[in-house]
C-alpha cells in the first residue's frame, strides 16, 4: 500500500475554528426560527405516514467486529446530523425528520445481476440475520462518533442477487422527493443523492445496511429506513434512505464527488495523511469529548481493509 505524506500546513489545530462550531453559528438564526415554528410543522407532518417496518432486534447477535470504545449518546447521534435532503444545518435533519415519508418503502435492485427485482422493506431485510455492529464514524468535517448500529451484512445481500462478471461497482441511490424534502428544493447537490463502492469493497464483511441503532428502529434523521454504513470511509459515503441498488461496470458518479471532485474523492477513505483542501484531517473531535484525538488510517480498520488498496496511490485515489 503506497501512502504519500504531504507537507503540514503552517496552521495548527488550535488556530482553526472547529468546523461543527462554524456550521452551527452559520445556521443559528435559521434554525432558531424553525424551532419557533416546530409545533406547526410537526402537526403538518402528521398528515404524512412516516412510520416504517419495525424489526425485532432482541435476537440480533453481537458482532466480533464491534469497537469497544465509549458510545456516543443517543441524543447526540440523533440530533447532530448531516442529511442535506432535510436541510444543511446540523439540527435541521431532526427538526424536519417528520417530512421524510418512509411507509410504504421499496428497494429496487437491478443492473448486472441475475436476480433483479423490487422489494418492500421487510422482504428485503428479513432473509438476513440482524447484527449489532458498534462502529466508529468519522465525518469528513473532522468530528467523529461511536454508534451501535443494527443491520445486515451487505455481502450477504449482494450474493443473494447474484451479480454477474460485469459487475465492477455497486451504486446506491437515495429517496428523491423534492415536494416534501426541503433540502431537495435547492440545488445544493445533484439530486437524488448517489454513492458507490467497488464490488470488492462492498463485499468486505465490515459493510452493513443499517435499519436501527441503540436497539431501536433507525430514526428518520439518521437515514431511515435503510442506510449504508462503511466504517473505514468518511461518513458521506454511508448513503441514507436507500431506494435503489444497481450493479454496474462503470464507476458511479457519487454526489459529493460530482459537486466538488477536488475536495471529495470517490474512495474517501479516512486518511490522516491526506488533508481536505480547507482543513487538516490529522485530528478529530469525538462528539461528547472536549479534547481532539489523532485520526487513524482507515478509521482504525486497516487490518480488515488495507489489502483492498494494495499498490494504490492513496493520495491520487483519495
Amino acid at each position: 500500500m503506497l501512502i504519500k505524506i504531504r507537507n503540514s500546513s503552517d496552521l495548527k489545530d488550535h488556530d482553526v475554528t472547529d468546523l461543527d462550531d462554524y456550521y452551527d453559528r452559520r445556521s443559528f438564526i435559521r434554525s432558531s426560527f424553525k424551532y419557533l415554528t416546530y409545533g406547526a410543522l410537526a402537526n403538518y407532518g402528521m398528515m404524512f405516514n412516516t412510520s416504517h417496518a419495525s424489526f425485532d432486534f432482541t435476537s440480533a447477535k453481537k458482532s466480533t467486529f464491534s469497537a469497544t470504545e465509549k458510545l456516543t449518546s443517543f441524543e447526540s447521534i440523533t440530533s447532530y446530523n448531516n442529511f442535506y435532503e432535510l436541510g444543511s444545518g446540523k439540527k435541521d435533519p431532526k427538526l424536519n425528520s417528520h417530512l421524510l415519508r418512509t411507509n410504504p418503502w421499496t428497494i429496487t435492485v437491478g443492473g448486472e445481476c441475475n436476480k433483479p427485482g423490487t422489494y418492500n422493506l421487510e422482504d428485503f431485510v428479513n432473509p438476513h440475520a440482524l447484527e449489532e455492529r458498534i462502529y466508529r464514524l468519522r465525518c469528513v468535517e473532522a468530528w467523529s462518533m461511536v454508534i451501535p448500529w443494527l443491520g445486515i451484512e451487505l455481502s450477504n445481500v449482494i450474493k443473494r442477487f447474484e451479480p454477474n462478471s460485469k459487475a465492477k461497482f455497486v451504486q446506491f441511490e437515495s429517496i428523491y422527493d423534492p415536494e416534501n424534502l426541503p433540502g431537495q428544493k435547492r440545488r445544493v447537490l445533484n439530486w437524488p443523492y448517489v454513492e458507490g463502492l467497488r464490488i470488492d469493497e462492498a463485499l468486505n464483511p465490515l459493510v452493513i445496511l443499517a435499519v436501527g441503532l441503540y436497539g431501536k428502529d433507525l430514526p428518520n434523521q439518521n437515514g431511515a429506513p435503510l442506510r449504508l454504513v462503511v466504517p473505514w470511509k468518511y461518513g458521506f459515503k454511508s448513503i441514507k434512505s436507500i431506494v435503489k441498488i444497481r450493479f454496474t461496470n462503470v464507476q458511479p458518479k457519487s454526489a459529493w464527488n460530482v459537486s466538488a471532485p477536488h475536495e471529495y474523492g470517490f474512495y474517501s477513505n479516512v486518511n490522516p495523511n491526506v488533508d481536505h483542501p480547507r482543513w487538516s484531517q490529522k485530528r478529530e473531535r469525538r462528539i461528547g469529548s472536549f479534547l481532539k484525538q489523532k485520526t487513524q488510517i482507515f478509521n482504525g480498520y486497516a487490518e480488515e481493509v488495507a489489502h483492498l488498496y494494495k499498490g494504490m496511490d492513496l493520495i491520487k485515489y483519495f
